[in-house]
């Protein structure tokens, strides 16, 4: 072999040796950020949702409910997609179920000092 020709294998070589990264390890990030926001945001999120619904399927006539907007009221009837809440005495108001905050317990809220 001459030398130009030996220069030349040895060059390629070296090029091939000490090239780029193969482009998967580019996306790694990309990808460890989605798998963080996934369960650091949306899974927490879907778990609240599903417990929410849950909540409202449960409702019942009688049950005390806090709405979207704070205020807290008796349900008088539930049909499939609204209740009727009495949010003072004669005053019926209808909500579509979805904006229901939370249902209260029978007894009131717990007081944090017992």
């Amino acid at each position: 072999m001459n030398g130009p020709a030996l220069l030349s294998i040895l060059d390629l070589a070296a090029a091939q040796t000490t090239g780029e990264p193969p482009a998967y390890i580019q996306f790694l990030p990309l990808v460890a950020m989605a798998v963080i926001f996934y369960f650091l945001i949306l899974r927490p999120q879907m778990k609240r949702q599903k417990e929410h619904q849950k909540k409202i399927t449960t409702l019942k006539k009688g049950d005390q409910v806090v709405t979207a907007g704070g205020l807290i009221a008796k349900v008088l009837r539930v049909d499939e997609s609204t209740v009727e809440l009495e949010i003072a005495t004669g005053v019926k108001v209808r909500a579509v179920k979805s904006t229901l905050g939370e249902i209260i317990p029978p007894g009131g809220s717990p007081v944090a000092n017992d």
